[in-house]
């Protein structure tokens, strides 16, 4: 099946490696002009190098711009001002034992993971409302049902994620505007890969064995 986005705008939040990198490079193949947000303008440009050379004709343009704050996300709307298609994918992970992680992580997980997605889609849904269509993801995860015992501060994060994306969805109901949450499992992005360095140099694994390692101790139940 060809999905043809030709015309369309597409946003991808924290689009420079891992997860947003994918749907990026997806969006693009299917005729979208694809905006990579990042937080620095060297990232941007290397990945906007890396999808022209793996989506020929590709439409790309980039934004930078910090999500975890409010002056960052209309800084974003204001360079971006129509979005057709909101990927809300920036997001941040920490392991931390519950009783050593401080109010401070917990903010910066909140701003980044959920309000950037609440601030963002608050500004671009009305457009998308004149318009007659529109669709926004949130990229929360496993975690938001499976809460990690090493970060409960994330799965919190995650299940607001879900929640923010189910009301949202029926706030919009009949507007031509869909709002879904996307549920990834464990997945060997570079974040997860520096994660996973010190153990698997610590067992005398590589990052691969690690991973899978990783997932039977820590995600046994995970459906993916």
């Amino acid at each position: 099946m060809k999905i043809d986005l030709t015309g369309k705008v597409a946003l991808v939040t924290g689009s420079t490696g891992g997860i947003g990198f994918a749907v990026a490079k997806g969006l693009a193949e299917t005729g979208a002009t694809v905006v990579v947000q990042g937080r620095t303008s060297k990232r941007i440009d290397d990945a906007i190098g890396r999808l022209q050379t793996e989506v020929a004709g590709a439409s790309l343009h980039g934004v930078a711009g910090d999500v975890g704050s409010a002056e960052g996300c209309a800084a974003i709307v204001k360079a971006v001002p129509i979005v057709d298609i909101l990927i809300n994918n920036a997001g941040i992970f920490v392991p931390s034992d519950f009783f050593d992680t401080e109010d401070d992580v917990w903010d910066r997980h909140w701003a980044v993971n959920v309000m950037s997605g609440v601030r963002l889609s608050r500004a671009y849904a009305p457009m998308m409302q004149k318009h007659g269509w529109g669709r926004i993801i949130f990229l929360a995860s496993e975690s938001a049902f499976n809460i990690p015992v090493e970060m409960i501060h994330y799965g919190v994060s995650k299940t607001a994620d879900v929640a923010v994306a189910r009301g949202l969805a029926k706030r919009l109901a009949n507007t031509g505007i869909t709002v879904n949450s996307v549920l990834p499992g464990p997945t060997l992005t570079e974040g997860v890969e520096a994660m996973l360095e010190g153990s698997a140099a610590k067992n005398g694994h590589s990052i691969e064995e690690e991973a899978r390692a990783f997932v039977m101790a820590q995600r046994p139940s995970s459906i993916l």
